[in-house]
């Protein structure tokens, strides 16, 4: 009798072994990091973003020197051309502020620029996640790279390196 109850018991927890689920860990920033082609989209982007802040920067450089005028020569000036100083200085002010939010805003100039540039390469990514997961029978493939939280992951579920593969770039460690 109490080897039947045994029997029993080992078949039931064999059971629930075999219905488990495979799942497996990637860090997108490390396959993307490894990617020459995202390596020159984000050179590139980078290079956008200082030719746009320069151009920001030089236009805050005309501000501050417009400041500068204003304070030197508000005793001079009458009340009337106070004001109209007062509101060039504010416009342009203003001016600055609507260029940066354009450019580097909240879907800004920048933001659509890197969607539009990097959505093939993220569909591309995706397709290799897809198709590995399909391969290997992977129920679950967790991104570990941003916002959700590992508190433990077993290197050997890493599957970084077998996306890279699947890209056809080499891993060099």
């Amino acid at each position: 009798m109490n080897r039947l109850i045994t029997l029993i018991i080992a078949l039931t927890l064999l059971s629930i072994g075999v219905t488990a689920q495979r799942y497996a860990i990637i860090d997108t920033k490390y396959i993307l990091s490894n990617m020459p082609e995202y390596k020159i989209l984000d050179k590139r982007m980078q290079n956008i973003s200082e030719s746009w802040q320069k151009d920001i920067d030089a236009k805050q450089a005309v501000l501050d020197r417009m400041y500068k005028n204003y304070d030197a020569e508000q005793y001079m000036l009458t009340d009337e051309l106070k004001k109209s100083r007062q509101l060039e200085i504010t416009n342009k002010e203003k001016e600055i502020r609507e260029l940066q939010k354009k450019r580097f805003g909240y879907q800004g100039d920048l933001f659509k620029e890197r969607e539009n540039l990097v959505k093939p390469i993220q569909d591309k990514v995706y397709n290799a996640i897809s198709k590995l997961a399909v391969s290997r029978s992977y129920d679950f493939i967790l991104d570990k790279s941003e916002g959700i939280t590992v508190i433990f992951a077993d290197p050997k579920l890493d599957k970084s390196d077998d996306v890279l593969r699947e890209l056809g770039i080499k891993v060099i460690k």
